[in-house]
């Protein structure tokens, strides 16, 4: 008997059960696969470790301008996927002894929900007061004709190719649709991004999408462009009632991702489904007793930061202690290149809210550190804010290195910041991060 049983060791499985045993809780983590998830196996870390490799080389090739000359910069795909290998590796070990030090029981198995108390993994019950379940999602594959090509690919499969295409079509403007755009076109491939809707990145300010697709000149955009059909040779859309062919080595699924929910017994055991997943309240219950879910599993929020921090609002739960979700500060990334980042409300949101705001934009070329690091850029930062008072209700940042002062902005929008407060916070200098309060002053 447990105290509580973690179906799932992704970002939202493998932190709660660290919170938890730290607690003193009993714990058993249950995963079929690698610890860490898809972040870790196949989604976040490989793919920032190999944008990492492309920026690189595409730095040494633009260097000339900034006064280092480079002879024969090349691009090893190989050797990129060998170092991508070898930090998934170290970091699965890492997460091993996290939970070999917490005392953490972990089990390889595929879990099934049996009833409220109990999971099974092949044969073997396992019962503990309180299960989480973060069995997260996967790419959703289209019933379209010919997705089951072999020039079809996830993003999992794409992570593993041996040889660069000649031409990649990515099906899907969204994070990842994008983040494999900037990686494959930074390498000289010609890559074509076809999207259904009017515009890429549906969380970003429009002007920054725009802003991002002009950013990015190795890719061509079809917009409002609706797939019919892969060949064997690529894809047919249509656009405006006109059937368009578009040839490519290798095309890209990406155009969202559903919650892992099929044979795993939630229906049978009782769970509540939405057509987004599992539902849980604020406190991530659902509504069994004694069972509660997190990540992607929810459909709340599909980041693994969201994830994590929903595990450790579960943990508290089980504890009585008080904690609830909050989605109002959740920032994200997109690691394109350049960076795009965002947090809380774009200014059309607010207003579709019913705020009425004040905006303000600036370069991101203010900052003397950005402008002598990032010749090439032209990026921007834009903030909303309540025009009553002056709360701060969103920030956008179109910008290399924007990811690592996104943070700040969910800092002071969790924090329910003013405008006149942030104004009195001294930023260090020369730093990127001083583009947030530039733009505020503007206010």
């Amino acid at each position: 008997m447990h105290d509580l049983i973690i179906l799932g060791a992704g970002p939202g499985g493998y932190v709660a059960a660290e919170r938890a045993a730290a607690a003193g809780l009993k714990t058993l983590l249950i995963e079929k696969t690698h610890l860490g998830g898809v972040c870790l196996n196949s989604g976040c870390i490989p793919t920032k470790t190999l944008l990492n490799a492309a920026k690189t080389y595409a730095h040494a090739l633009e260097s000339e301008s900034i006064g280092v000359s480079v002879q024969g910069a090349a691009f090893h795909l190989d050797k990129a996927m060998a170092w991508k290998a070898k930090v998934v590796e170290t970091l699965q070990k890492g997460i091993a002894a996290m939970m070999k030090r917490g005392g953490v029981e972990v089990v390889q198995g595929e879990g099934r929900l049996v009833k409220p108390g109990m999971v099974r993994v092949g044969t073997t019950d396992y019962t503990a007061q309180s299960i989480i379940i973060a069995t997260g999602s996967s790419s959703v594959v289209p019933p379209i004709a010919g997705v089951k090509n072999p020039n079809v690919v996830t993003s999992t499969q794409l992570l593993n190719i041996s040889a660069l295409p000649k031409k990649l079509l990515i099906v899907g403007g969204g994070i990842i649709g994008m983040e494999f755009a900037s990686f494959f076109s930074m390498l000289g491939v010609q890559v074509t991004v076809v999207e259904m809707m009017d515009e890429i990145i549906p969380v970003l300010d429009r002007e920054f999408a725009a802003a991002l697709r002009k950013a990015l000149p190795g890719v061509s955009f079809e917009l409002g462009a609706k797939v019919e059909e892969f060949t064997g040779a690529g894809v047919v859309y249509s656009r405006g009632g006109t059937k368009i062919t578009s040839d490519a080595d290798l095309i890209l699924l990406s155009i969202g991702r559903r919650p892992n929910t099929a044979g795993m017994g939630f229906e049978e055991a009782g769970l509540e489904l939405t057509k987004t997943g599992l539902k849980t309240d604020e406190c991530m219950c659902t509504n069994l007793p004694g069972v509660y879910a997190v990540g992607d599993i929810t459909g709340r929020s599909l980041l693994a930061h969201s994830a994590s921090r929903m595990g450790e609002i579960a943990v508290n739960a089980i504890l009585g202690k008080k904690d609830h979700w909050r989605g109002n500060a959740i920032p994200w990334v997109v690691f394109s290149t350049p960076e795009v980042a965002g947090c809380g409300m774009t200014e059309a949101e607010a207003v579709s809210r019913g705020y009425e705001v004040a905006t303000a934009k600036v370069p991101m070329r203010v900052s003397g550190r950005y402008l002598a690091e990032h010749p090439r850029e032209n990026g921007l930062c834009k903030v909303v804010v309540e025009k009553q008072g002056g709360r701060i209700l969103g920030v956008n940042i179109l910008g290399s290195g924007c990811s690592e002062i996104i943070a700040g902005a969910a800092l002071m929008i969790e924090s329910e910041l003013r405008v006149q407060d942030v104004k009195q916070i001294v930023f260090p200098h020369p730093t990127v991060s001083e583009v947030i309060r530039e733009a505020l002053f503007e206010i």
